[in-house]
């Protein structure tokens, strides 16, 4: 297999690791950052260019676009998806799980847990928002994010308006989320590949930080995830349509509630934690991919997602009129 690792810098960790595992089971690898490709948009020809040259025959592109990227580095994996080229974690998939608002939507679409999420606009929703989420203190978080970035907690309903109007004023959207107390600054992260939670660690966020990411000062440990958790990483990754992602979870009094999604998620913290080699599973993986031609076992596409939106929109129109709340 020869296969092409996007990833904005050779020499972290994560891409690392890909490479040396990749290299071990005798594939060839390539490490290219996706902001060096020119796109080259034609009728009926769909081509890529790495500086000046066609870029290296690729059997698989291995997406690791990072959150500062996205919109390039999705046109990018789209673009290779277009000339024919497999792709592990399509650019729609990768869209899908960066946006929070619309991967909330989907995970409770599905019926999957998540914390009560609210999106709000104008200052006189505020009031009525913080409501919603349970009052203060709440999560306030950008809709665009990563590694904890954008996350914020608002301890006073004064904290929340200032927070908004702030970040309003800045062009940004946000969502409220409600604050559960009782998982005390503790999530689970779960790494599911090609459908089965291969490895888990639970994190706790240093003292003073509400935070649990390692990359904020949390520490990780080897976590053993029950049935109910298992089963709500893998729905969660398999309603975003990836083939491998990292599942933040919440121990909450009633089950699992799923935080986020993660498409490229770090391999560092959890290697050491848990003890897992996840490098050698996600080639495995690759490899498994692309024997069955790099088809997808469970894909929600667009249309599809269209679609369900307008079966749910419809039936809660039945449901209001049988109930005598619509006119009609």
């Amino acid at each position: 297999m020869r296969l092409l690792v996007l990833s904005r810098n050779a020499s972290l960790y994560s891409t690392r690791r890909l490479v040396l595992a990749a290299r071990a089971r005798g594939h060839e690898v390539q490490v290219a950052d996706p902001l060096d490709f020119r796109i080259v948009i034609s009728r009926g020809r769909p081509s890529l260019f790495l500086g000046d040259e066609a870029p290296p025959h690729a059997d698989l592109v291995l997406p690791r676009i990072g959150a500062s990227i996205t919109n390039y580095g999705l046109a990018v994996v789209r673009q290779f998806d277009l000339m024919g080229v497999p792709v592990l974690n399509t650019a729609l998939a990768i869209a899908r799980s960066r946006d929070k608002l619309r991967a909330m939507q989907l995970l409770t679409k599905r019926n999957i847990d998540v914390p009560v999420t609210v999106c709000a606009r104008t200052p006189g929703s505020i009031e009525p928002a913080l409501s919603l989420v349970g009052g203060a203190p709440c999560i306030v978080k950008l809709q665009q994010g990563a590694q904890g970035i954008g996350t914020m907690i608002a301890e006073t309903p004064q904290a929340v308006t200032s927070l908004l109007e702030t970040l309003w004023a800045m062009g940004q959207d946000i969502i409220l989320q409600q604050y559960i107390a009782e998982a005390k600054g503790r999530d689970l992260r779960a790494i599911v590949v090609g459908g089965r939670v291969i490895a888990s660690m639970r994190r706790q966020a240093k003292a003073g930080e509400f935070r649990s990411n390692l990359h904020r000062g949390g520490q990780g440990v080897r976590a053993v995830l029950e049935g109910p958790y298992r089963r709500a990483a893998i729905a969660a990754t398999r309603v975003m349509g990836l083939e491998i992602a990292g599942v933040d979870m919440l121990e909450a009094r009633n089950g699992p509630k799923i935080l986020e999604i993660n498409s490229s998620p770090g391999l560092e913290g959890i290697e050491r934690a848990s003890g897992v080699d996840v490098a050698a599973a996600v080639i495995a993986h690759a490899e498994r991919f692309l024997a069955r031609g790099g088809r997808r076992k469970h894909r929600m596409t667009l249309d599809e997602e269209r679609r369900t939106s307008r079966i749910r929109v419809g039936a809660a129109g039945v449901a209001r009129r049988r109930a005598g709340l619509d006119g009609g």
